[in-house]
């Protein structure tokens, strides 16, 4: 006989998955007008856009968000100063980074920056690493673990040495990443990638109720 498991509500990742049942109870807003606000956290994107590759998210995504393209977090810089309860209010972290994701899209030559949606929360910040690294687990988005790059900062001083993101290889638009030698793989192969990711990641009823009880040829 198996020993019985205890639950334990101060347990970490107990504690890491309610901050995560948050985030998805928070309402969705445009990604294109998130304002100012003081705080750090969590935060999820969703897209209902016209790509090609990711025309699924209309079927995923039809009504109300529930599988993000990309997932991350906003820490105070410098981390904890001081312990206090409010430290993650010290700084405009989570609006400063969701304006800057805000900025790639609208970058993008082939995105259309009023397709995205986000939700977010100000966490925290003991709990702000665990919480993104809960939703990646749970969600294992497009963009964090497939198109990556979303997140990247412009190296500065020149630094260009390095391959070109993917993300920004399937979506050119920011100058910075123009600089940047091509990666291995050309946008033609990325978006095979993301076929085969989306034929492994959604099973055929979850998209399409009907096809569920429709024979095989």
């Amino acid at each position: 006989m198996e020993k019985p498991v205890i639950f334990n509500p101060l347990d970490k990742r107990n504690l890491g998955e309610s901050v995560v049942n948050a985030l998805l109870q928070a309402p969705e807003a445009p990604l294109e007008s998130v304002p100012k606000f003081p705080g750090a956290g969590i935060y999820a994107i969703y897209y209902r856009g016209d790509f090609p590759a990711y025309l699924i998210y209309r079927t995923l995504n039809a009504k109300n968000g529930e599988v993000p393209i990309y997932v991350g977090k906003a820490v105070p810089k410098g981390g904890r100063k001081g312990g206090s309860e409010d430290s993650s209010l010290e700084s405009t972290a989570l609006s400063k980074r969701l304006q800057e994701h805000a900025a790639s899209v609208k970058l993008a030559r082939n995105l259309e920056l009023h397709h995205f949606t986000c939700r977010y929360i100000i966490v925290d910040d003991i709990w702000i690493g665990l919480g993104e690294t809960l939703l990646i687990q749970k969600f294992r988005p497009l963009w964090n673990q497939i198109v990556d790059g979303f997140g990247n900062h412009n190296p500065g001083g020149g630094r260009f040495e390095g391959k070109r993101p993917l993300w920004d290889e399937l979506h050119p638009g920011r100058e910075w990443a123009e600089k940047c030698k091509a990666p291995t793989l050309n946008a033609l192969a990325i978006t095979q990638l993301v076929g085969s990711y989306f034929t492994h990641r959604f099973p055929v009823a979850q998209l399409d109720p009907s096809a569920a009880g429709a024979e095989q040829p």
